[in-house]
């Protein structure tokens, strides 16, 4: 047994799949038994669905039987562990629709296996390489083989891959640990045998030769880098990572650094999952870094060296800190108290029991800016909006994009996992110093996919709760920001208001101090509403404040918090505005959020866009509005909230009702219009925009189209649930169905069915049909993307049922030929080419009702397509070669690249298929290029896999070999799916056997 793991009941998967009771070994059954236990091991000791162990056990081909089959499998499984059932009952216990494995710390090899390398990273971040040494070797002492050895099937080799990067990221920390401590010459023959079985992992290459170049072998360790940069140029035509560039160079100029003793050294990186960064400079540390891997978006074109002036993913330069306040003042402990944690550590910068109006962005935002020279590859701002008024904190997942998308990454290219895109993001930050700002954060677990995973970048957290855990487990530096001491408090309003007025009346400035509590928000309001008045006294100032406060009893809170005052604050400088001001002020409570533009604001208020500009000037002079980026203004949430409370007692509902209207009509108006330009679906109509909506145009501007969605991506999210709440159904669905095509060309696959979801109760509401089969078709598409194929059946055939009933023949044309691609993914042959040749009869029959538009012809030539696609499954590559040829010389007089990639590949698929091997590589090879135009990186892969199999059949095994580690390298990139990627390296791992044993 390994160790660390206890002495009762044991279960391994780190090696084959096997249980233990003592020192005895559980005889565990057939292959299929073994399957259902290892599911609920890697669970360590969640519940896993029934339909998860169904994968498990037969994949996609499981029987009618299978529920019953698995049932029986369990009953086994817990008869075998019956000595170790307890009090509670049963090993394995059913959890509603699936079962949990009863296990505690310390049974599983891998929940071991995790906890020693979490230690070991632990203390690699403490800079304590002995530790870090001992705990990844104690970690990697687990491995008795392939993980799941014994284990066959998709989801097996999907989680064994998974393990072994686990494993070799655990390798890596351990010899970079060993390599601190002095242990060159042994460090440099172990990388030598993890290079040759891992020839394109740039970790162990890096290692490889500084261990060389530490043992006094420098040529050898330069040698190591020629072959490194030959075989990445042969195999994936691109050039060595920045960090081997990078250590390539040190060496070459014997960088005294390099040499430095071990207890000199700082720990390499500190997640198993994430690489270090690059060196800080001649007297830096050693890095010891694999680089984020070049874009493989386009695998065959020269990709760009990662640098501030390069073009590719990861070379940009983000710039993104809000600007600071130019009267920032006080501060100074907290300051001193920061000044030495800008080298990498993770800081939480919180208010003491969720104070709001404290000051943590503001002292973020100063603090960033004061050393942002120290991170030279660019500084990212997310507002995570924890603590909204809308109460929709921004998910992990969503700000990763965010995050990603900043860095460069192409938002097409980005995987659909949560922890692939996680561990996309650290690979960008892998060799980069990046100040990363966190702001208004809801609790760690929000917070945590986004830390860096590598020392050298500086992530600053600031909520409005302690974030224990994050202090607790991520070795955060806590610290609370308190309300301002008087002297700060009495420095800002100086810095404000004039050292001469403050000093002239002292006792005015005291009570204006203790009105406000000390808040910052508070007393730069006051300040500002101060000097816009410089001829009255401060002694009426804090008189109005006394009596404001008075009046404004009724809002304070219920357990005497003095913070609650600041409604007094508020309370007077809303009522100097002037009355169109305070109306949008006040109106401002009813937009969805999180922040809006001047645009909107005139149909927020009915009002001319030169009238609103004056107005939100206004609002940002008297500090209750902020443009926090340039046309796009935010407002705190303690102003929303009193906003909101403004609003309800001084707008009639039926105001309120038709205010909500119009500013749902400015989106949904405007996405109509963005959605025509940027799609080629069947449009939906609208009714007229209500009188004062300002719809925004884009004049034919496609570019501007697409821009304008992401801008207003969360915007929209807020507004269909919004709409839905207030009961405004019919602009619900519309929206849905307007940003479809958005979420979709994102990737955005649980915003795409959370909407679609929402939209659903409205359509139901209304009792629409064509509402509910647009909304079905969204639901099927979004079922589809995610996996779960019989659920977008039901959809898909619900969507051609309802369009057939409600009319439009173009809608239900799109809806029949999405049953064909849901029906083909069943292996539904007959039923795809059904669907498919309907759809193709119905975009002919449209495209003749409606003339000479283009859209039409597009969808008519994708139909061709697929009815050809659908003859290639039933193995009829005549016929489907003959609607291919038609779907192309409808592409190509279009200019469409989409279809014309698709269309090849399907030409060169059924050439495959007949045997004409020449003719299908000339397709293949079309197909790339026409991809490569659109940067359609989802569909390279695929087409590549496929000219693999072409060039082996054809008994072309180099060439076969090249098209699949091209294929896999984009696979490994987008996180698309452990299916395609086991398959790919098995491929390659067979074509290396068949190539050793003709030798």
């Amino acid at each position: 047994m390994g160790v660390g793991l206890g002495v009762g009941l044991r279960f391994e998967v780190l090696g084959p799949v096997r249980a233990w009771w003592g020192s005895g070994e559980i005889q565990l059954g057939s292959p299929q038994q073994r399957s259902v236990l290892a599911a609920l091991v890697l669970a360590e000791g969640s519940a896993v669905l029934s339909g998860e162990l169904l994968d498990a056990v037969w994949g996609v081909r499981a029987p009618d039987s299978a529920v019953s089959v698995l049932r029986t499998y369990v009953h086994r499984l817990r008869r075998v562990l019956e000595p170790a059932r307890d009090a509670a009952g049963s090993v394995i216990r059913s959890v509603g629709d699936g079962y949990r494995l009863a296990v505690v710390p310390g049974q599983c090899d891998v929940g071991v296996f995790r906890r020693l390398l979490a230690t070991a990273e632990s203390a690699r971040r403490a800079g304590n390489a002995e530790d870090a040494a001992k705990f990844s070797r104690e970690a990697l002492s687990l491995w008795q083989g392939p993980a799941l050895a014994g284990v066959r099937g998709e989801y097996a080799q999907g989680r064994r891959q998974r393990l072994e990067e686990l494993r070799l990221s655990a390798q890596a920390t351990c010899s970079a640990a060993e390599l601190d401590l002095g242990a060159h010459t042994e460090v440099a023959a172990e990388m030598a045998g993890l290079v040759a079985g891992h020839p394109l992992d740039e970790r162990f290459r890096e290692l490889l030769m500084l261990a060389l170049y530490r043992s006094g072998r420098q040529a050898a360790a330069l040698e190591n880098y020629r072959q490194a940069r030959h075989l990445l140029a042969d195999e994936l035509g691109v050039d060595p990572g920045a960090a081997l560039q990078s250590m390539y160079q040190r060496i070459l100029r014997a960088d005294p650094a390099l040499l430095l003793s071990p207890s000199q050294v700082r720990p390499a990186w500190t997640s198993a999952s994430t690489p270090p960064p690059s060196p800080a400079g001649p007297a830096g540390p050693v890095s010891l870094a694999q680089p984020d891997r070049p874009s493989v978006s386009c695998p065959s074109r020269a990709q760009p060296s990662v640098s501030a002036e390069g073009t590719g993913e990861g070379s940009v330069v983000p710039a993104q800190l809000p600007a600071g306040l130019p009267v920032f003042v006080g501060r100074e402990a907290e300051l001193a108290e920061v000044a030495g944690l800008s080298s990498g550590a993770t800081v939480v910068v919180s208010a003491i029991a969720g104070t709001a109006g404290v000051g943590k962005t503001a002292f973020a935002v100063h603090w960033a800016h004061r050393i942002a020279g120290s991170f030279p590859d660019g500084q990212l701002y997310v507002n995570l909006r924890g603590f909204d008024p809308s109460g929709r904190p921004i998910p992990p997942e969503q700000a990763l994009r965010t995050l990603l998308e900043s860095l460069g990454a192409d938002p097409k290219s980005l995987p659909q996992d949560p922890d692939a895109l996680a561990a996309r993001y650290r690979s960008l930050l892998t060799g980069k110093r990046v100040l990363l700002l966190l702001d208004n954060a809801r609790d760690a677990a929000q917070v945590r996919p986004l830390l860096p995973g590598a020392p050298g970048s500086l992530a600053i957290v600031t909520s409005r709760n302690r974030l224990a855990g994050l202090v607790a487990v991520d070795g955060a530096h806590p610290l609370n920001l308190d309300v301002l001491s008087q002297p700060e408090a009495r420095a800002l309003l100086a810095r404000r208001l004039g050292h001469h007025r403050i000093t002239a009346e002292p006792q005015a400035v005291e009570e204006i101090i203790h009105r406000c509590a000390g808040l910052p928000l508070a007393l730069a309001v006051t300040a500002a509403h101060a000097a816009t008045r410089p001829t009255f006294p401060l002694s009426a100032i804090a008189a109005e404040l006394r009596e404001s406060a008075d009046r404004l009893s009724v809002f304070q809170d219920a357990a005497g918090d003095t913070a609650a005052d600041i409604r007094a604050v508020f309370s007077w400088s809303y009522q100097a505005l002037t009355p169109d001001a305070a109306r949008l002020f006040r109106l401002l409570s009813l937009h969805p959020g999180p922040d809006i533009t001047a645009p909107a604001a005139a149909s927020l208020a009915a009002l001319p866009r030169t009238v609103i500009r004056q107005l939100l000037s206004e609002l940002i002079q008297a500090h209750l509005l902020n443009e926090h980026t340039p046309g796009r203004y935010t407002t705190h949430d303690l102003l929303r909230a009193y906003a909101a409370e403004l609003t309800r007692s001084t707008e009639p509902a039926q105001y309120v009702q038709d205010t909500r209207h119009r500013i749902l009509d400015h989106y949904l108006h405007t996405a109509h219009e963005a959605a025509a330009m940027t799609g080629e679906r069947a449009l939906i109509s609208v009714a007229p925009a209500g009188e004062g909506v300002r719809a925004e145009e884009f004049a034919g501007d496609t570019d501007k189209a697409t821009a304008w969605f992401a801008a207003e991506q969360a915007v929209l999210l807020a507004a269909v649930e919004q709409a839905a709440e207030h009961h405004h159904d019919i602009h619900a669905w519309q929206l849905s169905w307007a940003m479809a095509n958005h979420l979709h060309w994102r990737g955005l696959w649980r915003e795409h069915e959370a909407v679609h979801r929402t939209a659903m109760r409205s359509a139901r509401r209304l009792g629409d049909q064509t509402a509910q089969a647009h909304v079905s078709h969204g639901f099927a598409v979004a079922a589809m993307a995610r996996g779960r194929v019989d659920e977008a059946r039901v959809h898909a055939e619900r969507t051609v049922e309802l369009f057939t009933e409600a009319g439009g023949i173009r809608a239900r044309a799109e809806s029949c030929r999405t049953l064909a691609e849901v029906a083909e993914q069943q292996n539904d042959l007959e039923t795809a080419l059904a669907a498919a040749q309907q759809s193709l009869a119905l975009f002919r029959a449209f495209g003749g009702q409606n003339g000479e538009d283009s859209r039409d012809w597009r969808a008519t030539a994708a139909a061709l397509n697929k009815v050809g696609w659908c003859h290639i499954q039933l193995g009829q590559h005549q016929q489907a070669l003959d609607h291919c040829r038609q779907a192309l010389v409808l592409c190509q007089e279009l200019n469409c690249s989409t279809g014309a990639a698709e269309t090849w590949g399907s030409i060169g698929y059924a050439h495959h298929h007949l045997g004409q091997y020449e003719q299908a590589v000339v397709a293949y090879h079309n197909a790339v290029a026409h991809s490569r135009q659109g940067d359609f990186c989802w569909m390279i892969a695929g087409i590549l896999i496929r000219l693999g199999d072409t060039h082996l059949s054809a008994g072309r095994p180099n060439a076969a070999r090249k098209a699949w580690t091209e294929a896999l390298e984009i696979e490994e990139q987008l996180g698309s799916g452990t299916a395609d990627t086991g398959s790919l390296r098995g491929k390659l791992l067979r074509l290396d056997e068949s190539s050793a044993s003709l030798h």
